[in-house]
């Protein structure tokens, strides 16, 4: 008998790997218990079957209205956290689409290839920084500011700014995961909303050359975000455009600290370095499980029926592991050549930061191994410790010595 597993127990991501194995094989529509939700919630491990529903109409991205009365009692609290949730990426057409259209021209791949000189800036200033000390922590001093400083600089967000940006973000994602301990964070998030609406406000009177003025002035046919729309609309922005590569960055160069051979081929040459990001993402994925999914009506999989409201979990870390999918899905080939992986998912709401996240990766990564020809890990591996978000999967720190 197969035990309910639990994504939220802390040493889930240790052995997240074996535990996906194992439900591939024998329960890969699998039924937990062990949710901080009393929706009934369901865990997806196959490849195949996260495909299909990542793009099925029958699944929804709105969440219920039981959930969030189950959630946020106070009124409130409702209305605030509505205000940074209520964003595309929680959204289902036409409404997705629509959101989605009036951002998505930030992000082409030329907006975003021109953005590489100073990403390269950005990059090489922060291992000035630290190269002399024979030491570094690649989550602390290398991946989490990289991404953070170049979304800040798109949106416009003012330098002074980012550090309290960084706790309100970590402490959101942190209640996100926590329903029981949300109470905790209501400052929080008052705060936060009240710091976007004089940032908003601010930009109305002065508009200015950042992604948080094109917002504004956004239109297809006359149509605008509203007030309403362009809050959660920055918060999306913010976090989903920088967690994912700080992820990105630490797991690929953690991989790499695990496995000298495809690092030092890797140094030796550099021109693998696409293919190298693209079996980071799905060997390490940056991102456990696909943001939450309800079933607008029965679903029927593997001989199990998934009800109306019940909780979808799509694993993209353990679909990214599918054997039947990947020959020898263990085993960390930066030269793999056919690598369908869906680390930035699939369908409608694909990541539209991927581009951005996979620039900076590359830059990130090839530009430490050109500088640090040799480091490894300063503490042993057992003592990494991952953060606390059964979404995301990344380590809180790597202390490494070179």
């Amino acid at each position: 008998m197969i035990p309910s597993i639990n994504p939220f127990a802390p040493d889930f991501k240790d052995k997240a790997y074996e535990l996906y194995e194992i439900l591939r094989t024998d329960d890969p529509v699998h039924y937990t218990t062990q949710v901080p939700f009393s929706n009934p919630t369901w865990i997806i491990t196959r490849y195949d079957d996260a495909i299909s529903l990542l793009k099925d109409k029958r699944l929804l991205k709105k969440t219920p209205v039981t959930f969030i009365e189950e959630q946020f009692s106070e009124d409130s609290l409702q209305s605030d956290w509505a205000n940074l949730f209520n964003h595309m990426l929680n959204t289902d057409p036409p409404d997705h689409s629509r959101l989605r259209s009036l951002v998505q021209k930030a992000f082409t791949p030329r907006m975003v290839e021109n953005l590489r000189p100073r990403i390269q800036d950005i990059a090489n200033q922060l291992l000035d920084q630290v190269v002399k000390n024979n030491q570094m922590d690649l989550i602390q001093d290398y991946a989490f500011p990289l991404p953070i400083i170049v979304i800040s600089e798109i949106l416009g967000i003012p330098i002074e700014d980012r550090s309290q940006f960084r706790h309100w973000s970590n402490a959101i994602i942190y209640a996100f995961n926590r329903p029981d301990r949300r109470k905790q964070i209501i400052p929080e998030i008052v705060n936060f909303n009240h710091y976007l609406k004089e940032l908003v406000a601010k930009r109305q009177q002065h508009l200015q050359d950042d992604l948080i003025s094109a917002l504004i002035q956004s239109s297809i046919n006359s149509d605008k975000l509203s007030e309403s729309e362009i809050y959660p609309m920055i918060f999306l922005l913010i976090i989903a455009g920088h967690e994912t590569t700080v992820n990105l960055i630490g797991n690929g160069l953690f991989s790499l600290l695990q496995h000298p051979d495809q690092c030092e081929k890797l140094r030796n040459y550099p021109y693998y370095i696409d293919t190298a990001i693209e079996e980071f993402l799905r060997y390490m994925s940056p991102v456990e499980f696909a943001t939450n999914r309800w079933a607008a009506e029965e679903i029927h999989l593997h001989g199990k029926t998934i009800a109306k409201n019940d909780l979808v979990l799509i694993s993209l870390a353990s679909a990214n592991r599918d054997p039947t999918q990947f020959p020898h899905p263990n085993h960390l080939d930066i030269t793999r050549q056919k690598n369908e992986h869906i680390a930035f998912g699939k369908g409608i709401h694909f990541c539209l930061g991927a581009p951005l996240a996979r620039l900076e990766g590359q830059i990130a990564i090839q530009t430490l191994l050109q500088r640090i020809p040799q480091f490894e890990l300063s503490v042993d591996r057992d003592q990494l410790e991952w953060q606390a978000t059964f979404l995301m999967r990344g380590f809180k720190s790597i202390p490494i010595r070179f």
